[in-house]
């Protein structure tokens, strides 16, 4: 039986158009972009271009008002940041020159070799504290260095809880020159250090010194040089966005001591030796204001102050004269609350924690915390035994009130009361 003309033709077109649509669904498989079937095989994979070099900004400019910024605390959580290797380069772009199908060859080629290399699962962590954290130089052994980084951990989160129940306001003020005034640059490293008089100052400005290449060991480098010399820089002679720019990138860090020893320690250095600064200025005017019938000498020289006038003075809301930084409390000087610190050191384990920071900025193996004593070198470092002989001349309502004038930077940095009278 003949099939007619019409249904011939009919059958041909029908054909011709399977045919030509099993051609299409075979050409749009085999142009599909690779990368999107990886989604199910590779979760959590972040392609992110290489950080270009880092450009400081310059110095200069103008030193006064706010910096315009929301004053979350500018920070980079040292424990926070990404293991090193684990940032996926997204490839290079083809030459604009190239013709469309030679550029969509190569951009296939390179993402199914990306592809090849990546592992089964990678996880890129956010900026937390709780991510893992950068492996230390050689020079730390893996158990001890988990065991500081865990200090870390747990100092950073007192501070930040004290902050929190007690400073609630500064989340909400700008960071000014003010608040960056007692802080050190060192730009070759990359760090910013937060001067706390008392608690291994001198020997940490000598350290940031070897660091910028300024000196070949810190036993090189005098006391003069160290505290009046210019060749470290602060951080409020930058301009607003050399402060900034600091601020949020370089590694944070300060150390801090016990207040009442701290105390003892600024007063047996500024007032049990000579020194032609503190005596005039405070110590003359401490014996007119609070020592009875001083004599002549005494008033004229400032020489001599007792302790327990030093602490009247302390605690004065109408000082003679005003407060100095060596008994300042930290929380005014460094402003923790406002600026959120990388790492808290404490002097009381000051080897530990210092060798470990210098690790951690990946420091010359061969520097070191310096262990001698700057000044009076033989005169016996001020211990809690000695603190509390000092505090053993005051009433149990001055020690009280000195206990509360310093009562942030002991609840701040986990100090243990002094003197179990206290509340």
């Amino acid at each position: 039986m003949t099939q007619r003309p019409g249904t011939m033709r009919l059958a041909c077109m029908f054909s011709s158009v399977l045919l030509f649509g099993a051609a299409g669904l075979l050409l749009f498989i085999s142009l599909q972009d690779p990368t999107e079937l990886t989604s199910q095989q590779a979760p959590g994979i972040k392609f992110s271009r290489p950080r270009q070099p880092h450009q400081d900004l310059p110095a200069g400019g103008s030193k006064d008002g706010d910096l315009e910024v929301p004053t979350e605390r500018v920070s980079r959580d040292l424990s926070s940041r990404a293991p090193r290797g684990l940032t996926l380069p997204v490839p290079d772009q083809p030459q604009p020159l190239l013709q469309r199908g030679t550029r969509l060859r190569l951009r296939q080629r390179r993402r199914r070799l990306l592809i090849k290399k990546m592992p089964a699962v990678v996880t890129i962590p956010a900026n937390s504290s709780d991510t893992p954290f950068i492996r230390p130089g050689p020079r730390t052994l893996d158990g001890h260095w988990i065991s500081l980084h865990r200090s870390q951990q747990e100092r950073k989160r007192v501070m930040q809880e004290a902050c929190a129940k007690y400073r609630a306001s500064s989340n909400r003020r700008a960071v000014t020159p003010r608040h960056v005034s007692r802080i050190f640059v060192e730009d070759r490293h990359r760090v910013l250090y937060c001067e706390v008089p008392k608690a291994g100052c001198s020997n940490w400005k000598r350290v940031l010194m070897v660091l910028a290449g300024l000196a070949s060991s810190t036993a090189d480098i005098q006391h003069n040089t160290v505290h009046y010399g210019s060749a470290l820089k602060r951080l409020d002679t930058f301009d607003r966005q050399g402060i900034l720019h600091r601020l949020s990138t370089y590694t944070k860090m300060l150390f801090v001591r016990e207040p009442f020893e701290r105390l003892v320690s600024a007063f047996r250095d500024k007032f049990e030796h000579p020194n032609s600064y503190y005596h005039p200025v405070f110590g003359k005017a401490i014996l007119a204001r609070y020592r009875a019938n001083a004599s002549r000498e005494a008033l004229r020289t400032g020489s001599g102050v007792r302790f327990p006038e030093f602490v009247q003075y302390l605690l004065d809301v109408h000082r003679p004269v005003g407060m100095d930084i060596h008994w300042d409390h930290v929380s005014r000087l460094c402003s923790p609350c406002l600026i959120d610190y990388d790492f808290v050191g404490k002097f009381e384990s000051m080897e530990d924690d210092a060798n470990f920071f210098l690790s951690l900025i990946h420091a010359p193996q061969n520097l070191t915390f310096p262990r001698f004593k700057d000044r009076h070198s033989q005169e016996a470092r001020t211990t809690a035994r000695i603190a509390h002989h000092y505090f053993a001349q005051l009433s149990a309502l001055q020690r009280q009130r000195t206990y509360d004038f310093y009562y942030m930077d002991y609840l701040m940095f986990n100090y243990s009361k002094p003197f179990v009278d206290l509340y």
